[in-house]
């Protein structure tokens, strides 16, 4: 049976493309058989990503561990009972089809709420929330005093995990085991740094998460998108020496994939 992790924030331009991209070909390289869900049927950032590493390798001639990219079945409205959902038998079929023959199903979600994200949600294993280290990002998850020191309640994506954990527990499914993950923190001691490493620790003991490191903000994660690569494809493609800044960052990925801790996955990157 695939682990099924879901990568998910309701709100855009936190880096959930750019983690999912790298947490499942990071997967793929360990040897792994992952196959890869994008929920954002519009922008498709994680398909587009996935079709680039497709064309980069066919016209340079490279073999790189490779994510299988699937899209949603299409479903016949007339086999629907009255008031189900077209959208949910969709996402359900795909998962009920690559369970078998994988290891983990990666499913990214839209920067919105939908409903094909809210049940993604209830489906996951595990759930990865990119979060930017800004109280406008935080509000996401809680509302906090004007000091930004008191977490005064849940805010809406916070309310939709907890439904979604009531789900899984109705059906008798283990827990989620929910990581936040700290992008773009700043590397400078700054009072908002601060505020926002207590605010976060305290949440997570309020609402159930566990914290962990994600990406700086770096230039060649813009560099990369365009060829479908990321940090650990870098030597495969010719770079022989990489830079300070590149080596930084795949410091970040394998700090990242130690602390999200998927089961059977040893961090050997």
């Amino acid at each position: 049976m695939a682990h099924i992790i879901v990568v998910g924030n309701e709100k855009g331009g936190a880096g959930k493309s750019t983690v999912s991209m790298h947490v499942a070909t990071t997967l793929a390289r360990l040897g792994h058989k992952v196959a890869a869900l994008d929920l954002d049927l519009r922008q498709r950032s994680l398909g587009r990503y996935l079709e680039n590493r497709q064309d980069f390798c066919a016209k340079a001639g490279l073999e790189l561990p490779m994510v299988e990219m699937h899209e949603l079945p299409e479903i016949d409205p007339a086999d629907l009972q009255p008031g189900e959902n077209i959208y949910d038998h969709r996402l359900s079929a795909a998962v009920s089809a690559l369970e078998p023959g994988h290891d983990f199903i990666l499913i990214d979600c839209p920067g919105s709420h939908t409903r094909l994200s809210q049940v993604a949600h209830s489906l996951a294993d595990t759930l990865i929330t990119p979060l930017n280290d800004s109280f406008v990002d935080f509000d996401l998850l809680a509302h906090v005093d004007q000091k930004g020191e008191t977490i005064t309640g849940p805010s809406v994506y916070s309310e939709m995990v907890w439904n979604a954990r009531q789900l899984r527990a109705q059906a008798g499914l283990k827990p989620i085991d929910w990581i936040v993950i700290r992008n773009r923190v700043g590397t400078q001691r700054m009072v908002n740094k601060e505020k926002m490493e207590r605010a976060i620790k305290m949440l997570s003991k309020r609402i159930g998460f566990r914290v962990a490191p994600g990406f700086s903000e770096r230039v060649i994660f813009r560099e990369l998108f365009p060829r479908g690569l990321t940090l650990l494809d870098l030597k495969d493609v010719g770079v022989k020496q990489l830079n300070i800044s590149n080596i930084a960052a795949r410091q970040e990925l394998r700090d990242m994939m130690k602390e999200v801790n998927l089961p059977g996955v040893e961090v050997s990157i």
